[in-house]
């Protein structure tokens, strides 16, 4: 498969927050501010394309040759936090401000769902290593993407009154839906 058209996909298409709703806890939490937001779509970019590299080499190199596929799950998991760990270190060390920011969401990467669905789903559809490694930058991309406009539609809705019943958290998730409606209308030109 394309290496662009895999790129392409993942940003759009198989958006991995709006396709497949994965990833949704920060997603509704963080985006009620664009700066903090963007930060976070980094990190989540930065975590989702590491990970998804390093969980194939562990899975083709290591699991797959020693017969030891049934521990992906673990396997992937432990990868993730191991990586996520370092970038919390570096943020901390680097910009203490944006670490501030993120709070208790910066260690909660690791058990994103988003973040291991991509290595489940880079197993699932068997790609190689430049395959997994644009399939993760472009789903971080894609989860970065959605988090900005969620939050900035959600910036907005300070002027605006929408139904009390609905709640904050309800009307993000409708907002969502209608968000991936829209992406839905590329499905024409790429999908996985």
């Amino acid at each position: 498969m394309n290496i662009l058209l895999i790129l392409f996909a993942s940003i759009l298409t198989s958006n991995i927050a709006l396709t497949y709703f994965l990833g949704m806890c920060p997603f509704v939490s963080i985006s009620k501010n664009i700066q903090v937001a963007s930060g976070m779509g980094m990190a989540v970019t930065m975590v989702m394309t590491l990970t998804a590299v390093a969980n194939w080499l562990v899975n083709n190199y290591v699991l797959i040759p020693l017969g030891l596929g049934y521990m992906q799950f673990l396997v992937f998991i432990v990868t993730i936090a191991a990586i996520v760990q370092i970038l919390e270190i570096v943020i901390d060390r680097f910009f203490p401000a944006l670490y501030q920011s993120f709070g208790i969401f910066l260690p909660l990467i690791t058990v994103n769902c988003a973040i291991l669905g991509i290595s489940l789903f880079m197993v699932l559809r068997s790609f190689g290593l430049l395959q997994t490694f644009f399939y993760g930058l472009g789903s971080g991309i894609g989860w970065f993407l959605a988090i900005i406009t969620i939050g900035g539609i959600r910036k907005r809705l300070i002027f605006s009154k929408p139904p009390r019943r609905f709640g904050e958290t309800g009307i993000t998730a409708i907002i969502a839906g209608l968000m991936a409606l829209a992406f839905i209308g590329f499905t024409g030109v790429a999908s996985l």
